[in-house]
């Protein structure tokens, strides 16, 4: 049986900053029951966290199966005058979603969160659409694939927040889906049956949260999904609801030539937006979009290593935190599983259209790297539906333990620790990660590394993709 422990760091990041010689009392549950500083290390009753001490990053845009497809599609379309873009990218996807069952799906799910836990990641949000058998046939248990992926998590350690994806229809004006679509497709009575099963069975449990995922303006209706938020609301009125938005410049185009409006204008014109949203992506944003949004409270859900890969292009980050909006990262398709990139990139980004330096910050003196690395946990953890995001009391014992002998991090301290690590680090400065009071990864190693890799190099191999 799990029992309460008690951690003890010499250095750990607070809410208001940083602290010397922190005790932190861990419920058998997993949540942060007190904090005591300068505290003393008593051997016999604590465990010693062996380096500088910060709250673990929530992941807040997570599509699991696209890890196996990660690298797959970087060559160039053949033919005269053929280009590649995110959409001839959506099509090898489609193509590549046929292949996946359950087993697949939960295997793939699990490399990557024991991957995601390795960076620094403590939770996920997993926008989840592939809801029906490769022939888009349902299930007999309509949660299956949704299941496989909280089995995912749970082998890895990670906490989940599972966002069931409503996807109406292949496009604008009730397009037909194509064959890699057609699992995709639900209506909002079945969206809610899996929320609903998962919900109800996963509703007691602090490592796992349901919320909802429209896909996107152009691939649901306003009364489908309307109807699904009602339901949701009636089961938890604090569930958080994510949806892709304004990704791409034809998302913007096709919106306005079916509806009239902007894909943000749509979403605000026709529901409530507040706290619970995350606008994933939000590339395309006009200067009243970009304030409106920064207003309603809800997060931006940037994924800069995806959106480079995919040549969305860059969110007007600098504005709309001006405006005092808020940001989370996720890693998306995957093609990086690491934190520190998404980070980095937010700023770098920026600087090349800037071409200044040092531009996150509030303010003279201010550090850029505790600037993103602070406003991403409380994003994240915002729209995750679970209490995440800081070391302190009530809050899941999710945190990382730094390697202080990194050789980039070697004698920095305080805010320059963060700074060294989001701007200089390429190996991994992640020495341990503790999940819900349970150490995950000690000397850089999982605890379950070994097994789920080679589960994942069977799967892989025999897929031949």
């Amino acid at each position: 049986m799990t029992k309460s422990i008690t951690v003890f760091g010499e250095n750990v990041w607070l809410v208001d900053g940083w602290a010397k010689d922190v005790a932190i009392n861990i419920a058998a549950e997993g949540d942060i029951t007190s904090i005591d500083v300068g505290a003393t290390y008593e051997p016999a009753t604590m465990v010693h966290l062996p380096g500088p001490v910060i709250a673990g990053m929530p992941n807040l845009h997570s599509h699991a199966h696209q890890r196996a497809l990660a690298g797959l599609s970087e060559f160039r379309a053949s033919g005269a005058g053929a280009q590649d873009s995110f959409w001839t990218w959506r099509d090898v996807m489609h193509r590549f979603a046929e292949m996946v069952t359950p087993e697949i799906l939960e295997v793939v799910a699990a490399q990557l969160y024991t991957e995601m836990v390795k960076a620094g990641y403590t939770s996920v949000c997993e926008f989840h659409y592939m809801h029906h058998a490769r022939d888009g046939v349902l299930f007999a248990d309509p949660a299956e694939m949704s299941m496989a992926l909280i089995r995912a998590a749970v082998r890895a350690g990670i906490g989940i927040t599972l966002l069931p994806v409503l996807y109406e229809t292949g496009g604008y004006a009730g397009k037909q889906p194509n064959p890699g679509q057609r699992r995709f497709i639900s209506t909002p009575d079945q969206l809610l049956g899996i929320i609903e099963a998962v919900h109800g069975i996963h509703k007691n449990d602090p490592q796992v949260a349901v919320g909802f995922a429209p896909h996107s303006p152009r691939q649901v209706t306003q009364q489908g999904m309307q109807a699904v938020i009602d339901g949701l609301t009636a089961l938890n009125a604090d569930a958080p609801i994510h949806i892709h938005v304004a990704e791409q410049e034809k998302d913007v185009s096709e919106s306005i030539e079916h509806t009239g409006l902007r894909p943000v204008e749509w979403v605000y014109k026709n529901f409530d937006v507040d706290a619970r949203w995350c606008m994933v992506h939000a590339t395309h944003l006009t200067e009243a979009e970009t304030l409106q949004m920064a207003a309603s409270g809800a997060v931006a859900g940037l994924c800069p290593t995806t959106e480079a890969n995919l040549g969305d292009g860059l969110f007007p980050l600098i504005p709309y935190l001006e405006a005092g909006g808020h940001i989370g990262v996720g890693s998306d398709s995957h093609i990086s599983v690491n934190m520190i990139e998404e980070l980095r990139w937010l700023e770098y980004g920026q600087r090349l259209i800037k071409r200044r330096r040092n531009l996150a910050p509030a303010g003279p003196g201010a550090s850029t790297g505790v600037r993103l690395y602070s406003d991403a946990l409380k994003g994240g953890a915002q729209v995750s539906g679970r209490r995440l995001g800081a070391i302190a009391a009530g809050y899941r014992a999710d945190f990382i333990v730094v390697d202080a002998d990194h050789p980039n991090l070697l004698a920095k301290t305080g805010d320059r620790l963060i700074d060294a690590m989001v701007f200089s680090t390429n190996s991994s400065p992640v020495h341990e990660v503790w999940i819900g009071g349970k150490r995950q990864v000690a000397a850089g190693r999982h605890i379950r590394e070994d097994d789920t890799l080679a589960a994942f190099s069977d799967t892989i191999r025999a897929m031949d993709i």
